[in-house]
């Protein structure tokens, strides 16, 4: 359990931060950098909330607990050593991958397929879900860096991957199910 009694530490004035296994980094470390995108995602989820009801709602607020355990996930390097860890380390499980995928299904299966690319807009829940997607692939590719240089779970990219895919179709379902899309029209302004 997480006890925050003191907001301020003062051991980062000095550029630094601690990771969950104690190690102090850069805060610009690839790492950092990671974890940090994912905590941004979460804010813009949290935005999003605000104009969602009813299933959506609750299935954001999933993906909001789901991203608190990837930044856990993500702020703790070496899970080979997971077990000499002092308390449980929390990891992301293929199991969070799947229900994304089966959302993403669900929500699909109403959907017309799309004859052209999207712009970003419409409702305001659809507006928010396409900046939800675009901070999220900005994660993922952050993720995916980090993974070429330190150990990463594979299971924490997978999510990124499939949660950019599970805004984009929850924007259209926001958008009256694909009816009040805005179609992209190539060269419109030519």
């Amino acid at each position: 359990m997480v006890v925050l009694n003191k907001i301020y530490t003062r051991t980062g004035d000095k550029g630094e931060t601690a990771l969950g296994n104690g190690d102090r980094v850069a805060k610009y470390s690839a790492r950092v950098d990671a974890y940090g995108t994912v905590d941004e995602t979460n804010a813009t989820v949290g935005l999003a909330r605000l104009h969602a009801s009813g299933v959506m709602a609750d299935r954001l607020a999933a993906i909001q607990n789901d991203l608190f355990d990837l930044g856990a996930d993500l702020c703790r390097p070496d899970m080979e050593k997971d077990n000499e860890a002092p308390y449980p380390v929390l990891r992301m499980l293929d199991t969070q991958v799947t229900r994304l995928e089966t959302e993403i299904d669900e929500m699909n299966a109403d959907l017309e397929p799309l004859r052209s690319f999207i712009l970003p807009g419409g409702s305001a829940l659809a507006a928010q879900l396409h900046l939800c997607r675009t901070v999220s692939r900005r994660a993922e590719r952050l993720c995916v860096e980090l993974a070429s240089m330190e150990s990463v779970n594979p299971a924490a990219v997978k999510y990124l991957n499939r949660l950019s895919d599970w805004f984009f179709v929850a924007s259209r379902v926001a958008n009256d199910s694909g009816k009040a899309d805005i179609l992209w029209v190539p060269g419109a302004n030519r």
